[in-house]
């Protein structure tokens, strides 16, 4: 919706075939940096539900509290989509509800040929283009057709709770358990004195495991859940690829466009969108690009370092972080990670150690 919204908006032509029958995307409560409303500017606050001013993080019987300079804002994706076709919509974009992607064939080197199917009665249409952008996700059937890998996964599965007693509804509970994920759990007031414990895992089966029991630890009763199949980053997938004469394009969850320290993609998927969208309109976006893709691999590395980690290291990471390690991580958020590993580093060079150890370790 977001590339639709941008190409329209400068008088191109845009179509967009959604396989759903209605425009009704599932609810999910996330939390983005500042650097989604930078992007999206007024575009993006309807998606918005409350600020959060601090993060606290547990780990190996420690507890680090991090007070944010500028807040990072709780968000409900389905609003935030909602907002964005509108959007698309008035800027001149079709939006064609209920056609599934059946697949593509080039067109004497002039076009490409895509396949669709309505959902309810299996009827055909064919639609020939020179560009096409495939932002349909992790499992993208488009990208699968146009050659390219599909990525590794990890589910995210949240419950949706009562929040405890007293909770700070500007506070975000961070923990690790890695003999549970490899990656964290979290617990994100959402509104109405509600909120998401959720967690990250490889398999469905874990995230179920895991989410249950922590649940039960904390004495919480899940009142629905959200969750959804997330792209793992494991190196940059090239956003472009010409079929014959024409352009095929991935934006997004579709190009594993997902920071996988946290396992974030609203942010770097924008940012993809709009590089995308900027080469299609000027033949620029090679730059943004380049950018995202080093801010990726900055935490792809970041990544590979805590899977090593047990409780006892994220213990340490937390008593290493002194005072002025825990200014910068209030002062520069996560969406750059380039900046904020530098400054951590700058601080306290003993986490550079930490991390050597642990990937040493994990040579042996």
């Amino acid at each position: 919706m977001y590339t639709a919204w941008l190409l329209a908006r400068h008088g191109m032509p845009v179509s967009i075939f959604e396989q759903a029958p209605a425009l009704d995307p599932e609810p999910r409560t996330l939390i983005v940096t500042r650097e989604m409303l930078e992007l999206l500017g007024p575009l993006g606050e309807a998606s918005l539900l409350r600020p959060v001013h601090r993060f606290e993080i547990q780990a190996g019987g420690r507890t680090l509290c991090v007070p944010l300079e500028q807040p990072d804002w709780v968000i409900e994706r389905a609003k935030l989509i909602t907002a964005l076709a509108e959007h698309a919509l008035a800027a001149g974009a079709e939006l064609r509800l209920g056609w599934r992607f059946v697949g593509l064939e080039t067109v004497a080197d002039r076009a490409i040929r895509l396949k669709f199917a309505r959902r309810d009665s299996g009827e055909g249409e064919s639609v020939e283009s020179h560009i096409v952008i495939g932002a349909d996700g992790a499992a993208s059937r488009l990208a699968q057709a146009a050659g390219w890998s599909r990525p590794q996964t990890a589910l995210l599965l949240q419950a949706v709770v009562s929040l405890p007693e007293n909770y700070p509804n500007d506070t975000v509970r961070v923990w690790f358990l890695p003999e549970q994920t490899p990656y964290f759990f979290w617990l994100i007031p959402a509104d109405a004195g509600q909120g998401v414990l959720g967690l990250i895992a490889e398999t469905g089966a874990q995230a179920r495991t895991a989410l249950l029991h922590v649940l039960e630890q904390l004495e919480l009763k899940p009142l629905a859940y959200q969750g959804g199949q997330v792209p793992l980053y494991t190196g940059w997938v090239p956003v472009h690829r010409r079929l014959g004469a024409c352009d095929v394009y991935l934006v997004g969850d579709a190009a594993a466009q997902v920071k996988v320290s946290t396992v974030g993609g609203v942010v770097t998927g924008f940012r993809g969108a709009r590089a995308v969208a900027a080469a299609i309109v000027s033949g620029n976006g090679h730059r943004e690009l380049h950018a995202l893709r080093r801010e990726l691999n900055v935490h792809l590395w970041l990544r590979r370092v805590l899977h090593q980690f047990d409780g006892d290291d994220y213990g340490r990471l937390l008593e290493l972080l002194n005072e002025r390690s825990r200014l910068w991580l209030g002062r520069c958020h996560r969406d750059r990670a380039t900046l904020l590993l530098r400054r951590l580093c700058w601080n306290q060079p003993r986490l550079l150690w930490l991390a050597l150890r642990a990937l040493l370790g994990a040579g042996r």
